[in-house]
C-alpha cells in the first residue's frame, strides 16, 4: 500500500491547528491582551496563523494576505530586514477575528496540502529545503506556539487543553 504523504501532512496540520484553536477558545478575556506579557495571547495566535497561511503557499510571491491583515502584526520581534526595528503593533485582534482567521487557515490546509509537490523547493529563499521538510517546520511552528499558549493558560488559570494525536481520533 502506497503512503499518501500529503494526507498525513494535512492531518497533522489539522490536529496542530485544533490544539491552537482550543487554546484560543479557552483563553479568558482578561488574558487575551494581558499587559503582563510582552507577547500577548492574541499576538502569538495571529503570528502563528499568519505563518501557517504564508508557508502553505507555493512561494512568497504567491501569497495574498488575509483580508483583515494589519501590516507588521505578524512579527513578534524586530523586523527581519534592516534597520531591524520593532514592528508597529496597533489595536489587538479580537478573539472572534482570530477564530475567523483560524477557519480560513484550516480551509487553506484542506485545499493546499493536496496540491503540494513535496519534492519541490520550499519556495521561500530563507528556507533552503524541500516542501516536505518545510511542512514539518511549519507544523512544528504551530505546535511551538500552541504549547506556549497552553502553558500560559495552565499557569494563569489552571486551564487544561487536551492532546490530540490523530485527526480521526478523540483527544487522548
Amino acid at each position: 500500500m502506497k503512503m499518501d504523504i500529503n494526507s498525513i501532512v494535512k492531518d497533522q496540520y489539522l490536529v496542530s491547528l485544533e490544539m491552537l484553536r482550543n487554546a484560543i477558545t479557552k483563553c479568558p478575556d482578561d488574558a487575551w491582551n494581558d499587559p503582563a506579557y510582552h507577547n500577548k495571547f492574541w499576538h502569538i495566535s495571529y503570528h502563528t496563523l499568519f505563518f501557517t497561511h504564508l508557508y502553505l503557499q507555493n512561494s512568497d510571491k504567491q501569497f495574498t494576505a488575509w483580508i483583515k491583515h494589519r501590516d507588521e502584526h505578524q512579527f513578534m520581534g524586530p523586523l527581519p530586514w534592516p534597520p531591524h526595528r520593532e514592528p508597529k503593533i496597533g489595536e489587538p485582534y479580537s478573539k472572534e477575528d482570530i477564530l475567523e482567521y483560524y477557519q480560513f487557515c484550516r480551509q487553506e490546509v484542506e485545499t493546499r496540502t493536496a496540491q503540494l509537490d513535496m519534492e519541490a523547493e520550499s519556495g521561500f529563499w530563507w528556507y533552503p529545503c524541500n516542501k516536505m521538510e518545510f511542512q514539518f517546520i511549519n507544523i512544528r511552528h504551530i505546535q511551538h506556539h500552541a504549547g506556549q499558549l497552553i502553558e500560559r493558560l495552565k499557569a494563569i488559570d489552571n486551564i487544561s487543553i487536551d492532546w490530540i494525536g490523530l485527526q480521526s481520533k478523540e483527544p487522548l
